[in-house]
């Protein structure tokens, strides 16, 4: 391996699996039997709906959650902790409000439900009727959708040193299939949630021969900004065999703490997929550790069977993106400060979804759009930021903004003892850094995916 930073560096070797092609992502249909709100509620009549539904997605074997919930044996043993929770809405995790924007597949819990969880609980978690005893979710390990096609994960851990530095490193994920295809969803699943902070992925595609053997080459090296781009792809081994470089296709995954992956409808977004490629995961991030640690991620893919009608574009707001912050993104210590950055669309836009980004000292964040005619469209809502939980939220129809329009995003950042996040104690000053984005500096970007806007977009179902 060749070092290109004074750190040492570990080479992981990929292994790759080729799955049964499905005609198209299945939908997840969690069933349980229907019952008489008047009746008390058990597990059988109304509780393993709301836990499947809204809990067992992160609580089960290789995800997020602390504990499993999956049976009535781990639900039931855990219902007193269930019902305290959701009661102080700690649980189910879903930071956007609400009251200003809706979007597709929320963790939100109805009034009535919260209720039945708190019967449930004090009545002893009552099975109910066996003979009407749900199946639970079918859920594929490493996966929060179903079986994935293909496969790409490390055969080896990689070792994070316990020595509370951030670690930049880029990985090529190499791949060989039968045949060109075309992409219809890409899943990121962290081996480490702990640590990893974020992750850019590209697509990077081989055509007419020109690549032999795409699982040459180093498979990670650690980022050194300073050192030229072209060199590190180099290592990696991603030229051509003459030297030239092949198609990158930008962004095609990415990943924040608490993403889930985003499905658009068949036809929306997706990408075409060359026999021989890689998929190139740039600015992969592990957060300080001060015990020694390790990853293992999987990148799944999910084949489609058609073209992509109408690929999504992708712009960012902010830190690192297109648009200024104002004033300048720096906090001094023991202060609370608000910043904001906007644009102004030069097309007819169909918002798909939105994703807010801050690290550690977020207190809160809005986008809105405001139209040439002053009416304002509300995108999200976030009262009380969580580092832990950054979703990329898609709403239930595209959000139509006109030509002209203002898209703008406003934040306020905690910089002071109250803050229990705050990496610095005392406070100390904190703001953006060059291009870092090391956890304990900060970040403030609205990110946004969207179409040009195309007549009957508004009743564009994305569910």
């Amino acid at each position: 391996m060749k070092i290109i930073t004074t750190k040492t560096l570990r080479t992981l070797s990929f292994t790759k699996y080729l799955l049964v092609p499905l005609s198209a992502l299945s939908v997840l249909v969690v069933t349980f039997s229907a019952c008489n709100n008047n009746e008390p509620p058990t597990y059988t009549n109304r509780i393993a709906g709301i836990v499947h539904k809204n809990c067992t997605p992160c609580h089960r074997k290789g995800e997020a959650g602390g504990y499993s919930f999956v049976t009535y044996q781990e639900i039931s043993r855990h219902a007193d902790l269930i019902a305290a929770v959701t009661k102080e809405g700690y649980m189910p995790p879903w930071p956007a409000d609400t009251a200003y924007s809706r979007f597709c597949d929320e963790f939100v819990l109805t009034q009535g439900e919260l209720e039945a969880l708190q019967l449930w609980a004090k009545s002893g978690a009552p099975l109910g009727d066996e003979n009407n005893m749900p199946e639970p979710p079918d859920f594929f390990v490493d996966s929060i959708h179903e079986k994935p096609d293909l496969v790409l994960k490390m055969t080896e851990p990689f070792f994070i040193k316990g020595d509370n530095a951030d670690r930049f490193m880029i990985a090529k994920l190499p791949y060989e299939i039968a045949s060109d295809t075309f992409i219809r969803a890409i899943e990121f699943v962290p081996g480490n949630r702990k640590l990893l902070h974020h992750m850019n992925g590209h697509l990077v595609s081989y055509t007419g021969g020109k690549k032999k053997n795409v699982f040459e080459g180093e498979h990670l090296v650690e980022m050194n900004m300073d050192t030229d781009q072209t060199v590190i792809y180099r290592i990696l081994g991603l030229q051509n065999d003459d030297g030239t470089f092949p198609t990158l296709t930008p962004s095609v995954i990415n990943y924040l703490p608490g993403v889930i992956s985003t499905v658009y409808p068949e036809g929306i977004g997706g990408y075409r997929m060359s026999k021989k490629g890689a998929f190139l995961l740039k600015d992969l991030h592990y957060g300080p550790t001060p015990v020694n640690d390790s990853d293992q991620s999987v990148i799944n893919v999910y084949f489609g069977n058609k073209p992509p009608k109408r690929p999504t574009r992708e712009v960012i707001l902010g830190t690192l993106g297109i648009s200024e912050v104002v004033p300048p993104l720096q906090i001094p210590p023991n202060e609370l400060k608000s910043f904001r950055t906007e644009i102004t669309t030069t097309e007819k836009i169909s918002l798909l979804t939105v994703n807010p980004h801050m690290h550690l000292l977020g207190k809160s964040f809005k986008g809105y759009a405001i139209k040439p005619n002053g009416d304002t469209i509300p995108l999200v809502r976030i009262n009380k930021w969580d580092f832990r939980w950054q979703y990329f939220y898609t709403y239930k129809k595209p959000v139509v903004i006109p030509k002209g329009s203002r898209i703008c995003a406003e934040a306020t950042f905690d910089n002071t003892t109250a803050n229990a996040n705050n990496p610095f104690n005392p406070p100390r000053q904190v703001g953006e850094r060059n291009t870092s984005m090391r956890t304990t500096d900060e970040m403030f970007q609205l990110i946004i995916t969207f179409l040009p806007y195309r007549k009957g977009d508004e009743a564009l179902s994305l569910e």
